[in-house]
């Protein structure tokens, strides 16, 4: 049976989505690449995605939904709090980055169907990605596990940053893990995915990563306990996997989870504490608590804000904390609405890592892997489209209009 070549577009689009998403920053690679070209293959990738998808899509055939309209506000926000050039011109760039990136999946929504299609193409990607990282452990492992990161694993061939390929680890990790107990796709092809990403997970270590993973999974296969017997075993299974390594292999686990740090700096989270009390004590005027200062690269006085809550409100303010708290709590709610189903259970693993992985890490209110993720978390939450009924025999069928030809998520 030949490919639906549509498909295979929109798969390629998806990748261009993701090649954008990994950032231009990072560490030192075994071949030195300019920052400037890596931004210029970065925004390739987005204008090409843009223009495959408006190709693919030119008829305008959309599907509404309270996510994208969501994302289209906070869009909105973020060209308001910029235009005043607190953040200087890069803010204005920053806008047009995000408003292709919004334009994108307003386009790809058509092929939202409430399947796990978006879910396959997203781990796909994803693996692609830790293949890279994983070359380039084999080819250099000294440029991959550096001293500069404390022999945490890094990308050698792109720059990747350690919490960067945990979360990849970890998002496909637990996708293809329900994957398999929905029975969709066969245990040999999940091992080649599952095992090598663990692997990657543990060289990171990556404790935001990890935490997301586990409780991510709780959620998405506690879902599925009262329909699946599959679920409940593996759940099981799994707690007494997890009682035995906490009781057997305590001190381990807690020099990895420690990674070295003493007491005072895990405490305040590797100084991330201190970065987030002198944001919150900085002078702001109503405009700035209202509307932030404009899109940035997501730091204060020089140092990585990492949180996303932070960084939104430090960016697009107060207005922009709660649209980004909508577009969660929406999701969530839609999702707790659902009848148990493994795509259910794909978008509670996806809203929630995202929920947790927030505290630690920017990204909810611009162009990022998180927002991809709620992505293909609200394509599994749309409605099936319906198939039309065929027409009685001897009645035309009437054209309905264009702007009627749009479909409604649920």
């Amino acid at each position: 049976m030949r490919a639906d070549p549509t498909a295979k577009i929109v798969g390629t689009v998806w990748g261009l989505l993701v090649l954008n998403t990994l950032g231009s920053a990072g560490a030192k690679t075994i071949v030195p690449l300019p920052r400037s070209l890596i931004q210029m293959v970065t925004m390739g990738a987005l204008v090409a995605a843009f223009v495959l998808a408006l190709a693919l899509n030119l008829r305008l055939r959309i599907r509404a939904s309270a996510f994208l309209l969501l994302l289209t506000l906070l869009l909105a926000m973020s060209v308001i709090s910029s235009v005043h050039l607190e953040s200087g011109f890069g803010a204005l760039f920053r806008c047009a980055r995000l408003a292709l990136f919004v334009g994108t999946l307003w386009l790809l929504s058509r092929w939202w169907d409430g399947s796990p299609t978006f879910v396959r193409h997203h781990i796909r990607m994803y693996f692609a990605v830790l293949g890279s990282v994983a070359a380039g452990l084999v080819i250099s492992p000294g440029a991959a596990l550096p001293d500069l990161y404390g022999g945490r694993l890094v990308g050698a061939l792109w720059p990747l940053t350690p919490p960067q390929i945990g979360q990849y680890a970890a998002v496909i990790t637990g996708l293809t893990v329900l994957l398999v107990l929905g029975r969709r796709t066969d245990r040999a092809g999940a091992a080649v995915v599952i095992v090598p990403s663990l692997v990657l997970l543990a060289l990171t270590h990556t404790r935001t990563a990890t935490l997301g993973l586990l409780i991510g999974l709780a959620l998405g296969i506690g879902s599925l306990i009262l329909t699946s017997a599959a679920a409940r075993r593996f759940f099981t299974w799994a707690v007494l996997c997890v009682v035995v390594a906490a009781v057997g292999f305590a001190s381990a686990l807690q020099a990895w989870f420690l990674r070295g740090q003493s007491k005072e700096n895990f405490s305040n989270l590797t100084g991330r504490a201190k970065v987030w009390d002198a944001l919150l004590a900085a002078p702001r005027s109503t405009p700035e608590q209202l509307f932030g200062v404009g899109l940035g690269d997501k730091s204060f006085g020089g140092l990585p804000i990492d949180n996303s809550w932070l960084a939104v409100y430090n960016e697009q303010g107060l207005i922009g904390v709660t649209l980004v708290a909508a577009i969660i709590i929406v999701l969530g709610g839609v999702a707790l609405l659902r009848p148990p189903s493994l795509e259910r259970a794909c978008a509670i693993f996806l809203i929630s890592y995202c929920a947790i992985a927030s505290y630690t890490e920017a990204g909810l209110g611009d162009a990022s892997p998180y927002l991809l993720h709620l992505t293909v978390a609200a394509s599994l939450l749309a409605a099936p489209v319906a198939a039309a009924p065929p027409p009685a025999p001897g009645v035309r069928r009437r054209r309905a209009p264009r702007w009627a030809q749009t479909s409604e998520v649920a």
